[in-house]
């Protein structure tokens, strides 16, 4: 079993689950989730839990569903084979994405993360531009994002790579890692201390059930070998999972992600682009988009080369990426507010007026 505090719990927690205490109502976190079946983690072992209609409905209107990390108010009748999920708790961090294809709608990917560790392999997986990518996502989650670069021992020199990706990583540390080696691996503990959640991100076939598995001290994830001909992995992940270990720390799996499409960028670009922002103040215009306005200080620095032009080319992109994705969410907030309009009106008509 487990104490609260060794899975996550905090006085901001304790206070926010004040309200809802009960006879039967207890505080747990959910650990895996498949069809809406969730298994959530409490003091006195995991339990299988439902939703209850009130909590469907708003999830589906609006609100969405509990994710991996969260923790929520459990009611647990004796007898019961299966607790009901009351309510979710506040979020303290959240590590959200688009949900991949046309559909405008937020995917929770891991909730109350203390430290996201963004991983990439040091094979045919390395990318810079998909770390600018996981990076403006990450400082938009509250968590403190760490980069991994994995499977070091397939490069003659890592701390060549290592530099390259410190210089676009806005102060996120940066540490290459071989578990054929042990390379780093120990330097990863540190960010696992007593009720720490970390959540492993990145995409097929970079390591990450391996890592997890050698933090774990025992098999805990199931792994496959990288084609060596594309360099691509296969998906051993297949969901998400919480998973606690036992010298302290909590540890999120998750699947290999194809693409991972923004969804709020309000202050994270600043933070990812922490370089161009800081060039930005020589820009002639204040509010300079660094396109085609004139004594424009960013481009400068891309065309005499303190600046990569593949880095300006990645901001451009992604800022393109966020405004339509913006633009979008608003229309979809104009819509349901019309919606609710209508169905107010409606409501009315059926409402015969006083007349006494």
């Amino acid at each position: 079993m487990w104490s609260l505090e060794a899975l996550g719990w905090n006085a901001g927690f304790a206070k926010a689950f004040a309200p809802l205490a009960g006879p039967d109502i207890v505080p747990g976190r959910v650990s895996l989730e498949h069809q809406r079946i969730y298994r959530v983690l409490t003091e006195s072992g995991e339990v299988l839990a439902r939703m209850t209609g009130r909590m469907r409905h708003e999830a589906a209107a609006a609100v969405g569903y509990p994710a991996v990390g969260d923790w929520v108010a459990l009611r647990v009748r004796p007898g019961e084979v299966r607790a009901t999920l009351e309510a979710v708790l506040p979020r303290v961090s959240r590590f959200s994405r688009k949900v991949p294809g046309d559909v405008t709608r937020e995917q929770i990917v891991a909730a109350n993360v203390d430290t996201v560790f963004l991983v990439m392999g040091l094979d045919g997986d390395f990318n810079p531009r998909r770390i600018e990518r996981y990076l403006v996502t990450a400082w938009e989650s509250g968590a403190q994002p760490v980069v991994l670069l994995t499977k070091a021992d397939l490069v003659k020199d890592a701390s060549e790579r290592v530099g390259e990706i410190a210089a676009i990583a806005a102060g996120a540390p940066v540490h290459a890692t071989s578990v054929r080696t042990d390379l780093g691996v120990d330097d990863l503990v540190a960010y696992l201390g007593i009720g720490r959640t970390v959540a492993l991100l990145g995409s097929s076939g970079v390591g990450k059930s391996t890592l997890i598995n050698r933090l774990m001290g025992r098999e805990v994830q199931r792994t496959a070998e990288v084609s060596v001909y594309k360099s691509r992995g296969r998906h051993t992940t297949t969901h998400r999972e919480l998973i606690v270990r036992p010298e302290g720390g909590l540890v999120i799996d998750t699947p290999g992600m194809r693409e991972l499409q923004l969804w709020q960028t309000s202050a994270s670009m600043d933070a990812a682009f922490a370089d161009i922002e800081a060039l930005s103040s020589g820009c002639r215009f204040a509010d300079c988009r660094h396109d085609t306005e004139p004594q424009c200080a960013v481009r400068q620095a891309a065309a005499d080369g303190t600046l990569a032009p593949e880095r300006l080319d990645s901001y451009h992109k992604l800022r393109k990426e966020a405004e339509h994705l913006a633009g979008r969410q608003d229309q979809l907030v104009q819509i349901e507010i019309k919606r609710k309009s209508r169905a107010i009106h409606k409501a009315m008509r059926y409402i015969k007026p006083d007349r006494t």
